[in-house]
């Protein structure tokens, strides 16, 4: 481990005393996950060889991506890891993998001792998960190592442990201006492609309640365009279902690098006393693709029944759009930010809601108010699904 290529932020940290539990948040690429592993695989390497050590991360397949590689270019020959068992061995000694997904989690870790464990990301577990983890560090001296980017102030790690007064906790925070191992290019692209609450959580790494609009970079100036014939170079369909609450669906197409939302169609259940069928809704999927040869129609996941049909027509390349919500409105806040995304002024529906999609400020978690939100969800599916606002991202999934 090559101590010495480390930011004074990283030094401070790495050089301090730890605690039972050692929190490291604050914005992204500000360097915490990588010293935070340093630390925790020097500790490993210090401890009685008969302990037992767990990293955690939201799945194996983050978990893997964010830390493992890391951790082998750290350790060298003392780190070994097999995925498919959820072990490995660092200097020696056992080291346990584990995913926090949902409740259930926390079954998969009791019983077991522990001297110490690592999470990535420890905001995104539940809090069941992490009660039973805490629960687990009985070995005399036993630590914790995690990394969060900050959160509602109210989300439970924040309330109940780093201001916990009474616990042995050290919180460290870092920004991404401590990194400056980083192009200079990079970190003022980075700062201008987050906005609004994103901006203020994974770049100046501050713990805010988020609140009113949810997209306030909208500007109708800037995105709504009109609508002419372009050479589209892809077509995709992005669509959120609904029986009672409406159906949205967009058709979306890029030309010179910029994503289009070319045309949409929109039915409320509620607002108009008619409920469709899915063969009545399969119709108006064809009918706004205009016979484009289509790339992939990308569908709200609990729409079992409309996946179904659609399948079995054979006509579209159907996918499972993925909903994370949180992760799903950052990134398109950041293509909204970037410019890629436009909105041809045909599609009214979408306009309307993005002047009327809000956070819930009541919540105390980061939820949006459950209204006007159906061409917001299909917008999200697709560009969470697509990954089109992965800074690191060349040319498009297909």
């Amino acid at each position: 481990m090559n101590c010495s290529a480390l930011t004074n932020r990283q030094w401070q940290f790495m050089t301090a005393p730890d605690r039972r539990l050692n929190f490291l948040t604050g914005s992204v690429s500000s360097g915490k996950t990588y010293v935070s592993l340093m630390k925790y695989a020097w500790f490993v390497g210090q401890s009685p060889s008969n302990h037992e050590f767990m990293i955690c991360g939201k799945s194996l397949t983050a978990l893997r991506r964010n830390c493992i590689g890391m951790l082998s270019e750290m350790c060298g020959k003392y780190f070994t890891c097999t995925m498919s068992t959820k072990q490995g061995w660092m200097f020696g000694r056992r080291i346990h993998f584990e995913g926090a997904s949902d409740e259930r989690s926390e079954n998969k870790i009791r019983g077991i001792t522990l001297g110490g464990a690592y999470c990535d990301e420890i905001t995104l577990y539940p809090e069941t998960f992490v009660n039973m983890l805490l629960s687990r560090l009985r070995e005399p001296g036993a630590k914790l190592y995690a990394t969060a980017n900050p959160d509602h102030p109210k989300h439970y790690i924040k309330e109940k442990l780093i201001d916990n007064k009474k616990l042995d906790l050290a919180h460290w925070q870092f920004v991404i201006d401590d990194n400056t191992f980083l192009d200079p290019y990079y970190v003022e692209q980075i700062k201008r492609e987050y906005t609004g609450v994103f901006y203020e959580r994974y770049i100046l790494g501050r713990w805010v309640v988020a609140e009113g609009l949810i997209y306030p970079m909208f500007d109708p100036a800037v995105h709504v365009v009109p609508t002419e014939p372009r050479r589209y170079e892809r077509f995709w369909v992005s669509i959120d279902y609904g029986i009672q609450n409406a159906t949205s669906m967009g058709l979306w197409g890029v030309f010179c690098g910029v994503f289009y939302r070319i045309c949409e169609y929109y039915h409320s259940g509620r607002d108009t006393g008619r409920q469709l069928t899915d063969d009545e809704l399969y119709v108006e999927l064809e009918r706004i693709t205009g016979g484009e040869n289509i790339t992939r129609v990308i569908v709200d996941p609990s729409a079992a029944s409309f996946i179904t049909l659609i399948r079995r027509k054979g006509r579209f390349r159907v996918q499972n759009a993925d909903n994370s919500v949180i992760d799903g409105i950052s990134e398109t806040a950041s293509a909204l930010k970037s410019g890629i995304i436009r909105i041809n002024n045909c599609c009214r529906d979408i306009i309307r809601e993005f002047a009327q999609y809000r956070w819930d400020e009541k919540a105390g978690v980061d939820r949006p108010i459950k209204e006007n939100d159906h061409a917001m969800d299909d917008l999200r599916y697709f560009v969470k699904t697509m990954q089109i606002a992965i800074p690191k991202r060349k040319g498009f999934i297909l």
